[in-house]
């Protein structure tokens, strides 16, 4: 498999240069949501409605599904079906390591240590190689800015970043609006089978209703 969904958004959110995740908070949603889009196209698991169901716990062959896999069927404890809300503010955060480790196995970036005050280790993931990167934002801004037609992953992506409004990480300096109007319609788009893009929209209802909870009780 090529660069997952899930890596994508990650290397989105970061600076190709210090290597700090920028918006992290939110991007760990749309990262944890493009690993179970991954997973829903894979055919391992099933979005509908509120629900989340392990349809199939085969190993796919990319560790960063397979180890999603495993996780999601411990948690599911024997039920067939739980929230996807409550999977993905249990891994948003989580999901975020294991997809920077699994861009640092890939070799197209590399970890380094910082100590803040001398004291405090922080980790940061410049890019080593910048040319996937550059394919990717290609890739976005032939469709959502030239009109070009989507395929089945690349809608995929632009409708995570959508839904977590990650718009001026994945298109800086491109007016917002415009940005915005491009990308719910092909969120909304004929792009894939019902199946996946009612996935996906529940996956949007249910990223925005984990982050929205999540900022309330921080707030309070």
């Amino acid at each position: 498999m090529a660069i997952t969904l899930a890596e994508e958004v990650m290397l989105l959110s970061l600076d190709d240069e210090t290597g700090s995740a920028k918006q992290r908070q939110t991007a760990g949603w749309a990262v944890a949501g493009g690993i179970l889009l991954e997973l829903v196209l894979a055919e391992r698991v099933s979005v509908a409605g509120k629900y989340l169901e392990l349809t199939d716990p085969t190993p796919t062959g990319e560790q960063l599904l397979d180890g999603r896999i495993l996780l999601i069927e411990a948690w599911l404890r024997g039920r067939s079906k739980r929230r996807v809300t409550d999977w993905l503010t249990k891994d948003h955060t989580k999901a975020v390591g294991a997809t920077l480790e699994s861009l640092r196995g890939r070799g197209v970036v590399t970890e380094q240590e910082h100590k803040v005050l001398g004291m405090f280790p922080v980790r940061r993931y410049p890019e080593s190689d910048g040319s996937v990167e550059r394919e990717l934002r290609q890739r976005l801004e032939a469709v959502v800015l030239e009109g070009a037609e989507p395929d089945v992953r690349t809608a995929g992506l632009i409708a995570l970043v959508h839904s977590a409004k990650l718009h001026r990480l994945a298109f800086p300096g491109q007016p917002r609006k415009q940005i915005v109007a491009r990308a719910a319609e092909i969120a909304a788009g004929q792009w894939a089978a019902e199946g996946v893009r009612a996935a996906i929209r529940d996956m949007q209802v249910a990223i925005t209703a984990a982050s929205l909870a999540t900022a309330a009780a921080v707030t309070a």
